[in-house]
């Protein structure tokens, strides 16, 4: 007998949309557009105009590549990169690589809640701190109490914010024949700060930070849904899987992209038309946009801060404290209780505590930033080699090592990274 089947009647599995597929990847590519990286390409922007346009467009193809082969080792061994390079390579490289994202991301986190708590301020008024603190112990309490999948769909909505940055390019005027010419044709000096702001905006697109979160995010979804293994041990669910994965980190980075495009395009035409041409922080970005943009615009940027920096904060703190547990074998997942996992969840909760002190330092967190996005630019080429050299692993991948096309791809983003650093350092030596 046959028997018809209601398709509203089919398995969730079945009939789940492509928007609900995303998850690592679009939260990684979101969260990469955090008020630190709006304050470097804001500065990119405000110093260099259009002529610094090119640089996110050359590192889409080079940030999929990357994040797409993190997320494949995290999903193909079912181990974060720390935990990966534990068990396969020396304890002194573990160590360094961890000890530098370490310091990386408790840098960028202390200059995020500062931009948090001073685009609050020049919205409402009030004590700059006071927000500061509040942000601050409201990022953590949603990571550590919230459950874990409740907290990925918030982190999801929190994405849309981004868009405000999209929609500032409709309230001010904008030359697109020359912004095409311009992306055609870049003038690129030669000079030291021209190439360490491609450094910066390399180095804050492309971070060590993001890495680590994704491939931590594939493990954690891998064990979000009953019945998963690693693909290593489960191949013949790798075809959808990795598709999945390739959809998800493109649809991610080119929102992240086109997003870093519109804050650079939107600054190029207002701050630098008008010689503003010096931007150290995202909130004094917004603040510039007032009196040459309107209130619009300056509204929406500001508001933009506030909500990428919620998004941000828990990919800075949490993939720190994926590495750390990765490191010494902690039980670790924002799935788990606080009580089952009171280490990793101790790291979320002291980094995030740590920028918060140092944001009340005499120390200038917006400048450590800016150069933290340049040595994340350096930092990130030997972590690129080794995470290269994971996925070409038989031991660490199975039969999912990286196919020619990726291994190609990969080795491109690797060595444009590196030849970027290369010009940077060679050019100061030489000035």
């Amino acid at each position: 007998m046959n028997v018809n089947i209601d398709p509203s009647q089919k398995s969730d599995s079945e009939v789940q949309s492509w928007l609900e597929k995303l998850g690592p990847g679009l939260i990684t590519g979101a969260a990469d557009d955090d008020p630190s990286g709006i304050a470097t390409y804001s500065q990119a922007g405000a110093q260099f105009g259009f002529n610094m346009l090119w640089t996110v467009i050359i590192t889409y193809p080079l940030m999929v590549a990357i994040q797409v082969i993190s997320a494949r080792v995290g999903r193909v061994s079912g181990h974060g990169l720390a935990t990966n390079i534990r068990r396969h390579y020396p304890p002194w490289l573990l160590y360094s690589a961890v000890l530098l994202l370490l310091a990386a991301n408790t840098i960028n986190i202390a200059a995020d809640l500062t931009a948090m708590g001073a685009a609050v301020n020049l919205i409402v008024g009030g004590p700059t701190r006071v927000y500061t603190v509040g942000l601050g112990l409201l990022s953590v309490f949603l990571q550590v109490f919230v459950p874990y999948r409740s907290y990925v769909k918030v982190l999801k909505w929190l994405t849309l914010v981004l868009f405000a940055y999209v929609a500032t390019v409709f309230v001010v005027r904008i030359p697109w024949h020359t912004v095409l010419a311009t992306i055609v044709f870049p003038h690129i000096s030669w000079t030291n700060d021209y190439i360490t702001t491609v450094v910066a905006v390399l180095g804050t697109t492309i971070s060590p930070y993001l890495f680590f979160w994704q491939a931590s995010q594939e493990v954690e979804e891998m064990r979000a849904e009953t019945g998963q293994r690693a693909l290593k041990y489960a191949p013949d669910h790798g075809a959808s899987t990795l598709r999945r994965i390739r959809l998800d980190t493109s649809i991610g980075m080119g929102f992240s992209n086109i997003v870093a495009f519109f804050i650079i395009l939107t600054t190029a035409a207002t701050l630098h038309s008008h010689g503003v041409t010096d931007i150290q922080t995202s909130s004094q970005a917004a603040q510039a946009l007032k009196p040459v943009a309107g209130e619009f615009a300056f509204l929406l940027f500001s508001l933009g801060i506030v909500g990428t920096g919620l998004l941000a904060l828990p990919v800075l703190a949490g993939s720190a404290a994926y590495a750390m547990a990765g490191t010494f074998n902690w039980r670790n997942s924002l799935a788990l209780k606080p009580q089952l996992a009171k280490r990793f969840y101790g790291i979320i909760v002291v980094s995030t505590l740590i920028g918060l002190v140092i944001s009340f330092t005499p120390i200038d967190p917006v400048k450590a930033l800016y150069w933290s996005a340049v040595i994340n630019g350096v930092v990130s080429v030997p972590i690129m080699v080794l995470i290269m050299f994971m996925a070409m692993n038989s031991e660490v991948m199975g039969k999912f090592v990286l196919s020619m096309r990726l291994r190609v791809a990969g080795w491109a983003a690797t060595c444009a990274m590196a030849a970027a650093a290369i010009a940077m350092f060679w050019l100061m030596l030489a000035s």
